[in-house]
């Protein structure tokens, strides 16, 4: 299956020699950037076209000219937050493996949860075992984890929580860092929060995925403009070292988007002979036969598919274990 097919004007794949003069990695300090690809926020259907460049050297994918903070607002919104929310976060289930790989390394102590969202992760460590700390960009958000999780939530960005340095056993930090600004900066900060011995725990996307290269701008895990950075395990360690932390364990795993992906793809076909439908965004429920023909399909076709899109790449996710290195960070991240 070839899903690289341009079927509208949404899509310029820019050839991988073009080279983006002036730029340099924010990780590696590389100048050999080029730029990747262009495309829009499939997931909202709008036609305006976003830029990611990537590195040479550590592979690192990133987003040009991203929205400014006080822009970042029109491209989340409420559909985004009921989309996230209909994910899980409340289920057991989802931390199970979470609270296992933590507990491998850390029986107890204090933890820290990046973008703690409504506290779901927390609460699932409340206890006499841990002290709990979260950070949340939305009052309303974080009002609602301090109730579930009865721990304390600093309310803002990363970069400005008060933690003085060596407070943390365990920070964690799932499908959050590919949303920061300044990636390189915030594992700087984690750096220095972490105690000595203290472990950062990782989940991101991985551009390099099988799925990733074959649906390239339609791959969803892109989620522009979202995702202002985008992570190979190659990149992830080079970041990680540059902060001054040291690698415990990397893994890729399966967190696959068929589904998802292959509606964009779908859309656009639809585009291309005069039908428009709504965007994933604001979608609605489907009807019970929809949902059975999907899930047939789901069943069926997929497991085939993502049999041949591995052999392109491996798993859509990446979990990284860090933990605090022996030598100063200095000025890494500055």
């Amino acid at each position: 299956m070839d899903t690289k097919i341009q079927v509208n004007s949404d899509l310029k794949e820019a050839p991988e020699e073009t080279v983006a003069r002036g730029e340099r990695c924010a990780v590696c300090g590389s100048h050999e950037v080029k730029f990747w690809l262009e495309a829009p926020d499939r997931f909202n259907g709008r036609t305006e076209l976003w830029r990611l460049l990537r590195c040479s050297q550590c592979s690192l994918v990133w987003l040009d000219n991203p929205p400014q903070p006080h822009e970042m607002s029109r491209h989340y919104g409420p559909d985004y937050d009921r989309i996230i929310s209909s994910s899980g976060e409340t289920s057991p289930k989802k931390w199970r493996d979470r609270l296992k790989t933590i507990s491998q390394h850390k029986p107890a102590g204090a933890i820290l949860d990046l973008g703690c969202s409504s506290g779901a992760f927390l609460a699932s460590l409340k206890g006499p075992d841990w002290k709990l700390y979260g950070i949340e960009m939305s009052a309303e958000t974080a009002k609602r984890a301090e109730a579930n999780t009865g721990g304390q939530i600093f309310v803002g960005d990363i970069m400005d929580a008060p933690f003085a340095p060596q407070s943390f056993d365990v920070i964690t930090c799932f499908d959050v860092l590919e949303h920061v600004y300044e990636p390189l900066k915030v594992l700087t900060r984690i750096q220095e929060w972490l105690k000595p011995g203290g472990i950062f725990f990782v989940l991101v996307p991985n551009i390099d995925s099988g799925e990733a290269r074959a649906f390239k701008s339609y791959w969803y895990g892109l989620e522009l403009p979202r995702h202002l950075s985008h992570f190979s395990p190659a990149s992830l360690r080079t970041m990680a070292k540059s902060a001054g932390m040291e690698e415990v364990s990397l893994v890729t795993h399966p967190n696959s988007a068929l589904g998802h992906s292959h509606r964009y793809v779908f859309d656009d076909l639809l585009k291309f002979v005069g039908i428009s439908r709504k965007p994933m965004a604001m979608a609605k429920k489907p009807s019970f036969p929809v949902k059975a023909a999907r899930k047939l399909v789901r069943l069926g076709l997929f497991p085939i598919e993502y049999q041949l899109i591995s052999l392109l790449g491996e798993g859509e996710g990446i979990t990284a274990i860090f933990t605090k290195g022996t030598r100063d960070s200095g000025t890494a991240g500055k």
